[in-house]
């Protein structure tokens, strides 16, 4: 079967709500079940990947849940918990964040990184268009579509990743790890202050040097878990 042929098969007991994204061979849809009027989020991706395996079954209040990995003919297709809520991109539209509601959403991405890392995932994406918070205020880090497994013997031969939050180590100069992930929060961090990367203006005072150290070009400068930067907000 293939990813297609799946997705016509739900029909009859799902309908489409929206396309979400359609681009590069990878489609993510919102489909809502017609029995229990809950939504769920299909992704069909072009090639099969153990981070969506290795995620179900996987309980994190800050990541969405994997229900389920069909492997396809051309692909994977994924179905995942729907986030009912809006981007950090979509709450900066109207101002910045104040540090006490940015280190709220970074503790929230900390501990979702905390499990990938455990779990040996990179998520390799973190921006603020893949960080949600619902109406409850609970903060959820999405889309590992651009995640990979970590291997120490492997560099990065393929950018991924969005330009502005991307490492050093992700431009082929070394392997991706945990501390990819690490240099990126701090990224968002600083945009969530500022508005700008830090290149162009580091947030004030504390905030500022822990973004620094986040994104240190050496990686062994940086903070070494996602825990010890949740610990240090």
């Amino acid at each position: 079967m293939t990813r297609e042929e799946f997705i016509t098969s739900l029909q009859e007991s799902y309908r489409l709500v929206s396309v979400l994204s359609d681009k590069n061979n990878c489609k993510v849809l919102r489909l809502r079940n017609l029995n229990t009027n809950r939504d769920l989020i299909l992704r069909s991706l072009p090639s099969d990947t153990e981070v969506y395996t290795r995620l179900c079954g996987i309980r994190c209040r800050n990541l969405p849940e994997t229900y389920d990995v069909i492997q396809t003919q051309d692909g994977q297709i994924v179905l995942e918990e729907f986030i009912n809520g809006i981007t950090v991109a979509q709450v900066m539209e109207t101002g910045r964040y104040r540090y006490r509601g940015a280190k709220q959403v970074l503790i929230g991405v900390c501990n979702a990184l905390s499990v990938l890392h455990d779990l040996e995932i990179i998520h390799r994406d973190i921006k603020p268009e893949n960080v949600m918070v619902d109406k409850a205020g609970r903060v959820v880090l999405i889309d590992l579509n651009a995640s990979r497994m970590e291997n120490e013997s492997e560099r990065d031969t393929v950018i991924m990743g969005t330009v502005g939050y991307v490492a050093p180590e992700q431009l082929g100069l070394s392997t991706s790890d945990a501390r990819t992930d690490i240099y990126a929060a701090g990224v968002l961090l600083n945009v969530m202050l500022t508005g700008s990367h830090p290149t162009e203006a580091f947030a004030p005072g504390r905030a500022g040097r822990i973004v620094r150290k986040c994104t240190a070009l050496n990686p062994g400068d940086r903070y070494q878990t996602a825990l010890r930067l949740r610990d240090v907000l």
